[in-house]
């Protein structure tokens, strides 16, 4: 059977609707860094989704190929995530300037595959796809505390999530914590291209300390 996060690690994947805090271990993911509005056409957020699956889908079926990757007999891609700011500031985001986010689009790696693993994955699929895949890099994250909670509807309605994570972490003794290695993040359980709106469901964590 595949290894799949969703079902393995529920708490980090499949939060409820309710705000909780949870400590994020560190993680290791295929990243694309960009500017802009995530809606434009053609525009470099979209360009970094179909960069990052043409590495992620390589790495997978790998085990099919002349390149062996020890590990799991077989695993799920990982849902698409995403570290998002307002330019170079750090803290929320403000969702009337998409303009202005900077982002790093990402997929999760399991934890067996190498570095010398991606930079084959990387090499094959851009030899095979006849593309630039440049951009796509390694990167390890470590988020530690956080508050997160499951929202459900369209991304502008975000905010009214937000709010609820926000006083639950106060009535709990948390604060923000926003920092150059610790952004809004976003998982998204839901393909826009098939899911209606009002039934999106994306995962919302944002970096929080003790008080």
């Amino acid at each position: 059977m595949a290894f799949d996060y969703k079902k393995e690690h529920k708490e980090l994947y499949v939060p409820a609707r309710k705000p909780s805090i949870v400590e994020v271990p560190a993680m290791n993911y295929l990243a694309v860094r960009g500017k802009g509005d995530p809606n434009a056409e053609a525009g470099a957020y979209k360009e970094s989704i179909s960069l990052l699956y043409a590495v992620a889908f390589t790495i997978k079926m790998s085990k099919k190929g002349d390149h062996r990757i020890d590990g799991y007999f077989d695993f799920v891609v990982p849902p698409l995530e995403g570290f998002w700011r307002q330019g170079e500031a750090n803290g929320p985001i403000d969702y009337a300037r998409k303009e202005d986010f900077s982002f790093i689009s990402c997929i999760r790696l399991p934890d067996f595959v190498s570095p010398e693993d991606f930079a084959w994955a990387r090499e094959e699929a851009a030899r095979k796809k006849q593309i630039d895949l440049s951009k796509v890099e390694l990167l390890a994250v470590e988020e530690g505390l956080c508050v997160q909670c499951m929202h459900i509807g369209p991304y502008d309605d975000e905010p009214a999530t937000i709010e609820r994570m926000n006083a639950f972490a106060a009535a709990g003794g948390y604060a923000p914590d926003f920092s150059e290695r610790r952004q809004h993040h976003e998982i998204y359980l839901s393909d826009p291209r098939r899911c209606a709106p009002e039934r999106l469901k994306t995962v919302i964590r944002h970096p929080v300390r003790a008080v």
